[in-house]
C-alpha cells in the first residue's frame, strides 16, 4: 500500500469512523426521594404528550423513599410563561409498588410542562407513630413536643388569616394544654379539618423535584368532533334523461345540504378532494381501467391542465364558490374539514414542473402507486428523498392557501406512506403558526406507524374500530385508545369509510347500522359517518370490502327521504343530542368496562371529572349495547361502582337512578341490573346516571 493509499485510508477528524468512540453517559441523578418511571412521556420526553383544554390527564410515577418515613407528591402542569395552572396531590394506586397517580386539567390551549414534586412528609409520618404510641402510653409528652414543632412549622407556611391557620392554631392550642388527656390531644391532632387544612398547606421536608416534560394543549375541537363525509360532486348531480350524461353538483348545490347536516347535530363536514382531476389512465365505475365518456375519474387523481393541489375542479365552481360553502357552514356552527392526498394524476403540473419530485424507474417511466396485488395507474406518488426540501415548501403553501380560506381541519389521506420526519417537522411548524389547525391521520397501518404518526403532531387518528365487533375485542379496543395510548393518539371511530364496507355492516342490515353508530358515538370523543349512512348502504363491491358503485368513481345523488322510513337520521340526530348533553362522552380517559353475563352485549361506563364539566358537578354514562343485529339478547350488568366512589349493598338494594336517553325511561339499578335489548327495537341503552343516598 502506497503512502497516498494508507492516508486515504484513514478516517478525516470529524467523520463517522473518527467520532464513533464511545461518548460519556450522562446520568440522571436520582433525587432525595425518588421520583422514576413517569408517564405520560414521549420519546423520551423530547416530544409533546396530548392534553386538550378543561380535559384531565393522568400523571403517574413511581416514588418511593429509604425507612419508615411517610412522604408525599403532587402534579404540577405549568404553562408556558412558567405560571402554576394546576396541581393535585397524588395517591398511591398500587400499594406496596408505590406507583403514584393524580390528574391535571389544562384551562388554556398552548405549550406547556409538567413536573412531579416530592417530599418528606413529617405530619403524617408524626400522625402513624402517634396512633400507636399514645394508645400504648409510650414517650407520650415527647410525641406531643414533636407535634407542637410540626404545627409551628405548618402555620408558618400558611397564608396569614386563612381558616386553615385559624384550625391549625386551635389544634397547637390544645395539645399544648398539660392539663389535657392525652386521648383528647390525639383527637385535636388527627380531626379532619386538621388533616384537610394540613393536606392543603403541607410541611415538606427533603423536596425533590422530577425533569419536566412537555405537554401541548389543544383546543377542544382535537378530542371532540361529529363528522359527516361527503363528495361534493354528487350532492345536486343530473342526469340527463335524454343523452344520459352527468351534470356534476358544485359547491353550491352542496351548500345547500348543509342545513340537513347540521340539522343532525354533525359540527364537522368533511369534503373529499375538491381538485382537478387527471384524465390520463383515469378510473371507471367500480375501479375499472376503462373509463366511459363522462365518468368522472377519482377525486383522488388530482391535478389536470385546470391546475394541482392549490386549484378547484372547474365542474365543482370557483374559490369564490368554495369560501360561501365555508361562510354557510360556519354561520351553521359547523367546521370544514378538507382531503389532504400527497399524490398526482399524471396530469398534475408538477409532473412537468418538478419530475424530480417523483420515482423514475429503470424503463425511464415514473412509478405510478401500488401495493401488490393492488394497483393504482392513476395516480403518482411523491419521492420525498429527492427534493425533500422543495416538496415542504410547496406542501406547507398549499395548506396555507386553503387555511386563508376558511379550511380548520385536514384529513390526511395514507400518511403512513411519508416519511415520518416529514410529518414532524410540518405539524410542528404548523403548531407555531396555526395551532387552531387540526390534522386527522388516515392511517390504516401497523400499530407503531399509526402511534408514532400521533407521537409526532397529528391530533387525531382514523382507527382499527371498523373491525372490533366481537364483546371481548371491543372491550379491549376502547381500553387501549382510552388509557394506554391517549397521550399519543387520538382516535376517531367510524362504522363505515367511502373505502370501508366491512362484512358485519354488509350482513346485519338496518340493527348493524344502528349498533355501530352508537358504538362510535359513545365509545369516542370523535365519531363520523359517510354520506348515505342513513340510507343503510350496504351493498359490497364483489370480492372488496366496499360499496359497489363506489362513489369515488361515480356519481351519487341520493334521495333522503328513505332515511325518514329506515330511523337512522332520527337515531343519529338523538346520538348528536345526548354528546352534546353529556361531557363524559366528550371526554376519552375516563373508560371503565363493566362485565356482562352474555357475550353479546357490552358495557361501559364514561366519567367527565367536576373540573370537565361546564357545571363543575360531573357527569357520568352508563352504555349497555347488543352487539347482535340478528336477535334480542338478555344479561346481567356487572357493574364496576368505583368510578361511583360506591360499594355493593348486600342487600340488593338500589344504588344508582338511571335515565334512559334514548327513551326517556327511569330505572333504579343495584350492581346487577338484568338487561334485555332488541335490535329491532331497544337495541341499547345510553344511560345517565345518579347516585342514591
Amino acid at each position: 500500500m502506497t503512502t497516498s493509499q494508507r492516508k486515504t485510508s484513514s478516517a478525516p477528524k470529524g467523520s463517522a469512523r473518527a467520532s464513533s468512540s464511545p461518548q460519556k453517559q450522562q446520568i440522571q441523578a436520582v433525587s432525595r426521594i425518588p421520583i422514576v418511571e413517569v408517564s405520560p412521556q414521549l420519546l423520551d420526553g423530547t416530544c409533546p404528550v396530548k392534553a386538550t383544554i378543561n380535559e384531565s390527564f393522568p400523571v403517574r410515577a413511581t416514588v418511593f423513599r429509604e425507612g419508615h418515613d411517610k412522604f408525599a407528591a403532587t402534579a404540577v402542569l405549568v404553562d408556558d410563561a412558567g405560571n402554576i395552572v394546576d396541581q393535585t396531590l397524588m395517591r398511591d394506586v398500587a400499594p406496596g409498588l408505590f406507583r403514584f397517580e393524580g390528574w391535571l386539567t389544562p384551562q388554556r390551549t398552548g405549550a406547556h410542562h409538567f413536573y412531579i414534586q416530592a417530599w418528606s412528609d413529617p405530619y403524617a409520618t408524626w400522625l402513624h407513630n402517634a396512633e400507636i404510641k399514645i394508645p400504648a402510653g409510650i414517650d407520650i409528652d415527647l410525641v406531643f413536643a414533636e407535634a407542637e414543632i410540626i404545627f409551628n412549622q405548618a402555620i408558618k407556611g400558611t397564608p396569614a388569616r386563612s381558616a386553615e391557620r385559624a384550625i391549625i392554631k386551635d389544634a397547637l392550642n390544645v395539645i399544648t394544654k398539660k392539663r389535657a388527656l392525652p386521648e383528647v390531644k390525639l383527637a385535636a391532632a388527627r380531626s379532619a379539618q386538621l388533616q384537610a387544612a394540613l393536606a392543603k398547606y403541607p410541611v415538606k421536608e427533603l423536596l425533590s423535584h422530577s425533569a419536566h416534560y412537555p405537554v401541548f394543549v389543544d383546543r377542544e375541537r382535537a378530542l371532540v368532533g361529529s363528522w359527516y363525509e361527503i363528495f361534493p360532486r354528487s350532492i345536486g348531480a343530473k342526469q340527463d334523461p335524454e343523452t344520459g350524461q352527468w351534470i356534476s353538483g358544485t359547491l353550491r348545490t352542496a351548500a345547500k345540504d348543509l342545513d340537513r347536516i347540521a340539522g343532525m347535530g354533525f359540527d364537522v363536514v368533511y369534503l373529499t378532494p375538491i381538485h382537478p382531476i387527471g384524465s390520463t389512465n383515469r378510473k371507471g365505475r367500480n375501479n375499472t381501467l376503462n373509463a366511459q365518456p363522462g365518468d368522472p375519474g377519482s377525486p383522488y387523481a388530482i391535478g389536470s391542465a385546470d391546475g394541482g393541489h392549490d386549484a378547484i375542479e372547474p365542474a365543482l365552481g370557483t374559490f369564490e364558490d368554495f369560501d360561501a360553502f365555508v361562510a354557510h357552514a360556519h354561520k351553521l356552527g359547523m367546521e370544514v374539514a378538507m382531503d389532504l392526498a400527497l399524490q398526482c394524476s399524471p396530469d398534475h403540473p408538477w409532473v412537468t414542473e418538478h419530475p424530480q419530485w417523483f420515482t423514475t424507474r429503470a424503463d425511464g417511466t415514473i412509478a405510478y402507486a401500488e401495493n401488490p396485488p393492488k394497483k393504482y395507474q392513476d395516480i403518482y406518488p411523491l419521492n420525498f428523498d429527492n427534493d425533500p426540501e422543495g416538496i415542504y415548501q410547496e406542501i406547507k403553501r398549499i395548506l396555507q392557501l386553503w387555511v386563508s380560506h376558511g379550511v380548520s381541519i385536514f384529513r390526511v389521506d395514507n400518511p403512513h406512506t411519508k416519511p415520518v420526519s416529514f410529518w414532524q417537522r410540518l405539524l410542528a411548524e404548523f403548531r407555531q403558526l396555526h395551532p387552531e389547525v387540526i390534522f386527522l391521520a388516515e392511517a390504516f397501518t401497523n400499530p407503531p406507524m399509526m402511534q408514532t404518526l400521533g407521537t409526532v403532531g397529528f391530533h387525531q387518528s382514523y382507527t382499527y374500530f371498523a373491525w372490533r365487533n366481537e364483546r371481548q375485542e371491543i372491550e379491549e379496543y376502547l381500553t387501549e385508545v382510552s388509557h394506554e395510548s391517549a397521550h399519543r393518539l387520538r382516535p376517531a371511530f367510524w362504522p363505515t369509510t367511502h373505502d370501508i364496507l366491512t362484512p358485519y355492516m354488509q350482513r346485519g342490515g338496518i340493527p348493524a347500522f344502528a349498533i355501530r353508530a352508537i358504538l362510535a358515538a359513545t365509545g369516542s370523543p370523535t365519531w363520523g359517518i359517510y354520506n348515505g349512512y342513513e340510507l343503510v348502504e350496504n351493498i359490497a363491491r364483489p370480492g372488496a370490502e366496499e360499496q359497489v358503485d363506489n362513489e369515488k368513481y361515480e356519481y351519487k345523488p341520493r334521495d333522503y327521504a328513505v332515511a325518514e322510513h329506515n330511523g337512522m337520521a332520527v337515531l343519529l340526530t338523538m346520538l348528536n343530542d345526548i354528546r352534546a348533553k353529556h361531557p363524559a362522552l366528550r371526554r376519552l380517559r375516563n373508560v371503565t368496562i363493566n362485565p356482562t353475563s352474555d357475550e353479546k352485549i357490552v358495557s361501559f361506563t364514561k366519567i367527565a371529572r367536576p373540573e370537565e364539566a361546564p357545571d363543575g358537578h360531573g357527569d357520568a354514562v352508563i352504555v349497555v349495547l347488543n352487539l347482535d343485529p340478528y336477535a334480542s339478547r338478555e344479561a346481567s350488568v356487572y357493574l364496576d361502582l368505583s368510578p361511583f366512589g360506591i360499594s355493593p349493598r348486600w342487600d340488593n338494594g338500589p344504588l344508582l337512578e338511571v335515565t334512559d336517553e334514548m327513551n326517556g325511561q327511569t330505572y333504579l339499578w343495584n350492581e346487577a341490573p338484568y338487561v334485555r335489548l332488541d335490535p329491532h327495537g331497544q337495541v341499547a341503552h345510553i344511560l345517565s346516571v345518579k347516585v342514591l343516598p
